[in-house]
């Protein structure tokens, strides 16, 4: 059985709004990692994410490597989340203005 480390009610908590971008499997591997990444010095490499956490020598190590690169998950729905977690905290009665500025065309 593959070795969970434990991750704070706090973390999950905070991370829940994510969850519905993410399948279970990969949820609980971005726990992992997001801990990893609060509690490691220095880079932040998946490697020192999971060294930190005490898995640098388990058998699932690269399952935590392909959590970016190959698990399913929808990007675009945890941004759509984060966006309105920062809309919500940020503006929470107003109208939020977008404004895109556009490179002047060749002349």
């Amino acid at each position: 059985m593959p070795v969970q480390p434990h991750v704070p009610d706090l973390l999950s908590t905070w991370l829940a709004p994510f969850r519905s971008g993410l399948t279970g499997p990969t949820f609980r591997h971005a726990l992992v990692l997001v801990l990893g990444a609060l509690l490691t010095p220095g880079r932040r490499t998946v490697t020192a994410m999971l060294t930190v956490v005490g898995l640098a020598r388990t058998r699932s190590f690269t399952n935590y490597h392909r959590v970016l690169n190959r698990n399913q998950w929808s990007s675009r729905e945890v941004a759509r989340r984060l966006l309105g977690l920062l809309v919500a905290a940020f503006v929470p009665t107003g109208p939020v203005d977008a404004g895109v500025k556009l490179p002047r065309p060749a002349d």
